[in-house]
């Protein structure tokens, strides 16, 4: 019989149909199973041996992989010995009435990707600049990028104030003269946080063929709340707690009235978490509903 060349063994194994994966390729792949749910908290890992046989690479490849999970506290008991352990809260970010508040910039971004594992993405924020929804949605687009994650549709409405509006925050301490600078300050972060943001979504037409949609509308007030509404299945809400601070603006120290808004205690409630996380999640997407379609007006990204 005659051993095709692909095939022929060496060593007694047979050489590999495709390049081999490395450590942080297998790490992607797991942590994306991890991430969606696949993999559940909790649940024990496929042996180093199966592992290795499903990715067609080598035990020592598997175990590097798993230490990088286990570096990021995705993963518990990483050994020779034993299959590894999904970590109790792998996204540091289970919701519903024990899942404990976490800082925006832990529970965000793991939300998201996981929203964009659905056909038709849905996303509805209303915040103050738009900063943390355009970090952590990063997450998601580098998982659709690597081919992970594939979204046939994105739907993303954002209410922001509107430039015009006297802010409550943030604000000067000592009031302000003519142009305001800390209004100018908030007003170019707004600006240039959602162009980015629109920027990267749109792009998925061209790379990827998803049918994209992200549209902006104005506030008449400040919002003293963060709200994202994700698929219509989840809401994610937190305070802008507002402290005196000094930032600097023009290479000029100045005292201001401002919120922390990417560390501030995100509370996500589901709509499968109970009577009052489902009751809390309909009225959330009602509410943001209302403002859409009522005193908001059209948004202009422009200086």
């Amino acid at each position: 019989m005659v051993v095709e060349p692909e095939h022929a063994p060496v060593n007694g194994r047979k050489r590999p149909q495709r390049p081999q994966r490395s450590p942080r390729e297998v790490a992607d792949e797991l942590r994306a199973r991890i991430r969606s749910g696949e993999l559940q908290p909790g649940r024990r890992m496929p042996t180093q041996a199966q592992l290795a046989d499903e990715f067609d690479v080598e035990r020592g490849t598997v175990r590097q992989a798993l230490r990088v999970l286990q570096s990021e506290r995705l993963l518990t008991n990483v050994s020779k010995g034993s299959p590894a352990t999904v970590a109790p809260d792998p996204h540091g970010t289970l919701t519903g009435p024990g899942a404990p508040p976490m800082p925006t910039t832990a529970v965000l971004a793991p939300r998201i990707a996981e929203a964009f594992a659905a056909p038709h993405v849905e996303i509805d924020a209303l915040c103050l600049t738009s900063v943390s929804l355009t970090l952590a949605i990063g997450e998601a687009l580098r998982l659709v990028h690597a081919g992970r994650l594939k979204p046939a549709k994105i739907d993303v409405r954002v209410l922001l104030p509107g430039r015009h509006v006297e802010l409550a925050f943030p604000v000067a301490v000592t009031g302000h003269g003519d142009g305001d600078p800390v209004h100018e300050r908030w007003l170019a972060m707004r600006n240039a946080q959602g162009q980015v943001l629109r920027h990267n979504l749109l792009s998925l037409r061209a790379t990827h063929g998803i049918d994209v949609r992200v549209t902006f509308r104005a506030l008449p007030f400040t919002p003293p709340v963060k709200l994202y509404v994700l698929n219509g299945t989840e809401a994610l809400l937190a305070y802008y707690t507002v402290g005196r601070r000094e930032r600097e603006i023009d290479h000029k120290p100045m005292e201001m009235y401002d919120a922390e808004g990417i560390r501030s205690t995100l509370f996500a409630f589901e709509r499968t978490g109970g009577l009052r996380d489902g009751v809390f999640v309909k009225q959330s997407r009602l509410w943001f509903d209302a403002l859409w379609e009522t005193i908001s007006s059209e948004l202009l990204l422009t200086a």
